[in-house]
């Protein structure tokens, strides 16, 4: 049986994992894991109300995200939002060499600054697990030096300067592994080509085998789970291999047909709507005008 642990503040992480240090900022910490000892017993699901960034290196553990597995015996680095699930399995040997560092910060520490609009933008947030981030020898160097960073201000004294000092440490962080993933994506091309002939495979069939009348428009979510991909990285793979994300691609699709029925049927341009599952026509209108130029009865004009 499992257990499950929410963790509504940074005292909490550290009540987790024994720190016997005194807690610096009650919004933000930084965990070297080689001084700490595994407290899960057994199968423990892990959840908390801030955002975290794990790095571990070791043998012989299990931390599982949707079901899936990621290996931490060359080094991960995987990027939780609050309320995100991990489950930890118990089975590594407590007493092999660990090496790495947690970051947590909470929401209200970032809540008025810029950062906080900016951080759906970090899309890596949302990828599974098995979608971790895998950095080199030079990208590991520079993120563990942000870290220290982080560290050493988190050891002095609070200032009228440290927020801000905090939060552009964090941010600096954050951006690193937005360059490294970029990377990820790069190096990986010959992995993600596949992926992108299968979404265009799957969404040309959904328009051509009626699907749309039995199920609806196609989501992004149906689409990522269709090719066992979180959303969020099909969606920043696909911008990174075809400039397009996953609802640019719906969309060019979706457009595509409503040209071919527009052009070679006599339907109305609602019954053409409804047709291509849009419950109003209106959004109809205004998503094909977006995309063309020309309102439905335009195009029709002018072809």
């Amino acid at each position: 049986m499992s257990t499950f642990i929410h963790m509504q503040s940074i005292a909490d992480v550290y009540r987790f994992f024994d720190l016997d240090q005194p807690l610096r900022h009650p919004l933000v910490a930084v965990v070297d894991f080689s001084y700490v000892n595994e407290q899960a017993a057994g199968n423990t699901l892990i959840s908390g109300d801030y955002y975290c960034l794990l790095f571990k290196k070791y043998n012989g553990n299990n931390v599982k995200y949707g079901r899936k597995v990621v290996d931490f015996n060359n080094g991960s680095l995987i990027c939780l939002a609050p309320n995100q699930v991990l489950q930890l399995e118990s089975d590594m040997d407590l007493n092999c060499e660990k090496e790495g560092w947690g970051i947590f910060f909470h929401p209200d520490l970032i809540r008025n600054t810029p950062l906080y609009d900016r951080m759906k933008a970090y899309t890596f947030f949302t990828y599974e697990v098995s979608e971790a981030l895998h950095m080199s020898d030079k990208e590991r160097n520079i993120f563990f030096e942000c870290v220290r960073k982080l560290n050493d201000e988190l050891q002095e004294n609070i200032d009228n300067h440290s927020q801000t000092i905090i939060i552009s440490n964090i941010e600096l962080l954050l951006n690193y592994c937005t360059r490294f993933y970029g990377r990820q994506f790069i190096t990986r091309k010959s992995t993600h080509s596949p992926v992108v002939a299968q979404v265009e495979k799957l969404l040309s069939e959904y328009f051509t085998n009626h699907e749309l009348q039995e199920q609806g428009l196609p989501t992004v979510k149906s689409l990522a789970s269709k090719v066992n991909l979180s959303p969020g990285y099909l969606s920043d793979l696909l911008k990174k291999e075809t400039g397009k994300n996953t609802q640019d691609h719906i969309h060019f699709y979706l457009i595509e047909a409503a040209k071919n029925s527009l052009i070679n049927t006599n339907k109305s341009v609602s019954e053409v709507a409804y047709a291509l599952g849009f419950e109003y026509p209106q959004y109809f209108n205004k998503l094909f005008k977006q995309k063309t130029g020309k309102t439905p009865i335009e195009f029709r004009h002018l072809n």
